[in-house]
């Protein structure tokens, strides 16, 4: 791949097959790179075909460093991303979830790769809370109806705090599990083993013959 120093955006790069391509290459590449940046200098970088464009994002607030897992970004059109999917789905590195708090909505299933039932096993700390989104969100948006109904103020306060608390009940995460829609729930201690444990316990993957994906499917 011949690219631009001061590149961007998926301009001032192209792939070079063979040594006939070379010289025409370098300076489409370095004339593009003048026009679009203002520095027509390039450099090498070797290609590797049929490859997987996989990110780690990593964000930070000059005190601490996290990141926010990986993302898919394969699927482009002149050397740009057109579509990311975060997690990515071609790993083959063993899933596991641990939730510690609030799974609600698809913003959790993402993170769990798509659905509770995706990784190698989803559990919860006690403290884990779960829902279709966030609860008072939901108690007003789906008892909206019966709360408009309640002509006194008080009474309509009652009747939602009785609600949000019987939502809080029903998600919790010993109620998730005792109805199968996470494996279990352990103590925060637990974690760590739980994992080491499971990474040693993970069948070997199969050797692949192919393409490990024919395409990125984000569904």
């Amino acid at each position: 791949m011949i690219k631009a120093v001061a590149g961007g955006s998926g301009r001032g790069m192209r792939a070079v097959n063979g040594d006939a391509e070379l010289a025409v290459a370098y300076e489409r590449c370095r004339s593009e790179a003048e026009a679009a940046f203002g520095c027509g200098d390039v450099y090498l970088e070797r290609r590797v075909a049929n490859a997987r464009h996989v990110e780690v994002q990593i964000i930070g607030d000059g005190r601490s460093v996290s990141h926010v897992w990986e993302r898919e970004c394969t699927l482009q059109r002149r050397h740009q991303k057109l579509v990311e999917v975060a997690p990515s789905p071609t790993l083959s590195v063993p899933f596991f979830t641990i939730i510690l708090r609030k799974g609600y909505g698809l913003g959790a299933q993402a993170m769990a790769g798509g659905s509770f039932k995706a990784p190698f096993f989803t559990v919860s700390w006690p403290t884990g809370e779960f829902g279709g989104m966030g609860l008072e969100g939901a108690v007003k948006l789906g008892y909206r109806k019966e709360l408009a109904a309640m002509t006194d103020p008080d009474e309509r306060r009652a009747l939602y705090e009785e609600m949000v608390a019987r939502m809080y009940e029903h998600g919790k995460a010993v109620n998730m599990a005792s109805h199968f829609e996470i494996d279990d729930v352990i103590d925060p201690m637990d974690s760590r083993h739980l994992i080491t444990r499971a990474l040693r316990s993970v069948p070997p993957v199969s050797p692949r013959t192919g393409k490990k994906r024919p395409c990125v499917d984000p569904w």
